[in-house]
Order: C-alpha cells, then sequence, then structure tokens
C-alpha cells in the first residue's frame, strides 16, 4: 500500500568547515522535522525516520493500513531520539527486494524520497572514504547519545548517526548507544536483508545481513 506524503523545503544553509549542503523538510503525514544534508551526490535524512504507531516489542508488525515501529524498551521517549525501529518488510510496505541504484522504493518515506538501497549505501561509504573511515564521519560527536569513547567520530558528513540498537525477532531490545543499525531495501536471501552499522569504540562502517524480523533504523534518501 503507498501512503502519499509531501514535504516543505525550509531555507538552506552552507557550511564551510565541512562543504556541506543542509536543509530540512517536514513530512505532513505527522509534521514532523527532519534535517536533510547533501553528501557527494546524494541527499540524506540527517535524522532516523520516526513515523507511525507503537507497538509491543512482542507483536510483529501486520500487512495492515498502519505504520508500526518499535521505540526501544518500549519507551517512546526513545523514539523521539533515535527514531524508530522497523521490521524490513514494515518499512518496505510488503515491497520486494530493491537492488538498484537508485533505488525505486519508496516505503515508509515521505514522497519523494526513498529507501536507501544496499548500492546506495556503498555509494556513500565509498564518497567518504571506504568501510575503514567512514564511520567516523557519520557518527554524532561526544557521549551524550554514544557510549564513550566514541572513537573517531566528527560527523564531518553532517549525516548524525545515532546509536538507536535494536529490537530482536525475539521481541527484546538490545545495544542502544553501543551500535546503531540501518536497513537497506535490499535482500541477501528470503530471510534476510543488508544492513550498515556502526560501533562506539571504532570509526568503521560494518555490513551484514539480519533477519528480517529484527527492528532497526531506517534512513530515507531523496529520489
Amino acid at each position: 500500500m503507498k501512503r502519499i506524503g509531501f514535504l516543505l523545503i525550509s531555507g538552506m544553509v552552507f557550511s564551510a568547515i565541512n562543504a556541506q549542503i543542509t536543509n530540512s523538510i517536514v513530512d505532513v503525514r505527522d509534521g514532523q522535522i527532519y534535517k536533510i544534508v547533501k553528501i557527494g551526490g546524494q541527499w540524506w535524512m540527517s535524522e532516523n525516520l520516526n513515523i507511525g504507531i507503537r507497538i509491543d516489542a512482542a507483536q510483529d508488525a501486520a500487512d495492515n493500513d498502519l505504520m508500526e515501529k518499535y521505540c526501544y524498551n518500549n519507551d517512546t521517549n526513545n523514539c523521539s531520539t533515535y527514531g524508530g525501529l522497523y521490521q524490513w518488510s514494515e518499512m518496505m510496505e510488503y515491497n520486494n527486494s530493491d537492488n538498484g541504484n537508485p533505488g525505486l522504493t519508496q516505503g515508509i518515506c515521505p514522497a519523494g524520497w526513498h529507501l536507501p538501497t544496499n548500492d546506495e549505501w556503498t555509494e556513500l561509504v565509498n564518497f567518504l572514504g571506504g568501510e575503514y573511515v567512514a564511520g567516523g564521519k557519520l557518527k554524532e560527536t561526544g557521549t551524550v547519545n554514544w557510549k564513550s569513547p566514541n572513537t573517531g567520530a566528527t560527523n564531518k558528513s553532517g549525516f548524525t548517526a545515532r546509536p538507536g540498537g535494536f529490537r530482536k525477532y525475539d521481541g527484546s531490545f538490545s545495544e542502544v548507544g553501543i551500535y546503531g543499525h540501518w536497513w537497506s531495501a535490499t535482500k541477501n536471501s528470503e530471510t534476510n536483508a543488508w544492513i550498515r552499522y556502526m560501533e562506539y569504540d571504532n570509526d568503521d562502517v560494518g555490513k551484514n545481513y539480519y533477519n528480517l524480523k529484527d527492528g532497526f533504523s531506517v534512513r530515507c534518501l531523496k529520489d
């Protein structure tokens, strides 16, 4: 099911220090404002998506008329800080795997935006110098949200990655403040999909695949 949403663009700001072009959008589906940033040739949300109604961690999301999310430890304050956590199929709005660059799957993103594919994540990481250094350029600085020492974090890209942890497929939560995990729109198998992850004690961007029923963070990429 396609859910329509429109975006209002606010004033553009240029940062000479990090050569960022930043902006913000309003998702009129719920009125939330998201910061966005241009990194290389891509426009990314620089905040995790946080749309939908919270369901309990013991439940799986359902293919219905609702967008359903988890909040870490079933606490809505964590969704405000880290964004929602989504099962892969719910994020995709029950569409098939997307392998392209650019991706074509809107999923739960606002109109004009789509879910990043595995190849689009790779493009971002490569632009920032590769998997062994890109994490530092993507992570939010400081230790308010990241556990100390938050190694290598400069956020030079403006991506502002936060460690929202994840909801395991068995209904438990783990690793907030330690890891951030972000879905791609690309499956690895019938039961797994590719993700990117960052952690508190290095500046890597890891790549792995996880169970579709896990709950991870979501970023959207401009069409």
